[in-house]
């Protein structure tokens, strides 16, 4: 009779080598310190055991329960619940690719195909050599910079289907690789501890940095009632161009007194609506 695995893991998870149990407790109580109820520090402890691992195995999530007094369950409920955290190893740089709306019509959705075929896996799949695993990703709140293509949660603007192939080719090849901005480029270990609020002791890291593009800008500008220098203003199809409101002109917001709704407002096209819902005037009670 052939025998019939149900998938089931083999349980208690084993547990990590000695001298790494006592490296990862002592970083453990560091960061429980930093909270007044300790299973706040879930989040950054499955950040550090992934900074061990470089995926978040059995192993760390039993780690994580014990330190913090909570169930696997618990722990594996929410190690699955967020994607930044790893369910299989990976590799050194997680490749990913913006695919949502604005990036996929500028080209993230080519740039995420031919990078499969250029790399021979297909989604979450990593390279044989272990450098680089591909994914694609939702918004990154760079828009103004499409398609974008992250590698480690660092960015990488305005990418082609050349340029990306390029870049994971100098990945894997050990060249320098430099993001358009933001911190130098680290393994996605290093990237999992400084997650887990470790400082990145790496000289000039952390005055590396990178603002709003221009487009982020301008739209800000238009928000606050300023003039963006060449900016095009494009007002709904039939409706003439209104008059930009001026800081302290008095310009209403959602947040301010309530406003006449096609409900209430007499000049609205469709007339006022009675209070049973029915059209016709609405007249005082007792009229």
């Amino acid at each position: 009779m052939t025998d019939v695995s149900l998938g089931m893991p083999q349980l208690p998870a084993p547990d990590y080598p000695a001298d790494v149990r006592a490296r990862l407790e002592a970083d453990a109580r560091e960061v429980v310190a930093r909270y007044p109820d300790s299973r706040s520090a879930l989040l950054p402890l499955l950040h550090l055991v992934q900074s061990e691992e470089g995926y978040v195995s059995r192993t760390g999530m039993r780690f994580c329960a014990e330190v913090l007094g909570l169930t696997t369950a618990e722990v594996t409920a929410v190690a699955t619940f967020y994607t930044m955290y790893r369910r299989k190893p990976s590799g050194d740089y997680q490749v990913g690719v913006c695919t949502n709306t604005l990036c996929a019509v500028m080209g993230g959705d080519a740039i995420f195909e031919e990078l499969q075929q250029h790399l021979g896996v297909g989604n979450n799949g990593t390279t044989p050599d272990g450098k680089v695993t591909l994914e694609h990703i939702e918004c990154n709140a760079a828009c103004d910079f499409a398609p974008v293509v992250m590698v480690n949660w660092e960015f990488f603007d305005n990418q082609t289907p050349d340029s990306a192939k390029r870049l994971v080719d100098d990945l894997r090849a050990g060249r320098p690789v430099e993001p358009t901005r933001g911190a130098p480029l680290c393994t996605y270990k290093e990237t999992a501890r400084i997650l887990a609020g470790f400082p990145d002791e790496r000289p000039g890291a952390v005055e590396a940095t990178g603002g709003a593009g221009p487009a982020s800008l301008v739209g800000l500008k238009l928000a606050k009632g300023e003039t963006a220098p060449g900016a095009r203003v494009v007002h709904p199809r039939g409706e003439a161009p209104r008059d930009r409101p001026t800081p302290g002109s008095g310009h209403l917001s959602s947040h301010d007194a309530p406003q006449p709704t096609s409900a209430s407002d007499p000049r609205h096209p469709s007339g006022p609506v009675g209070p049973a819902g029915q059209d016709g005037p609405v007249t005082e009670e007792g009229e």
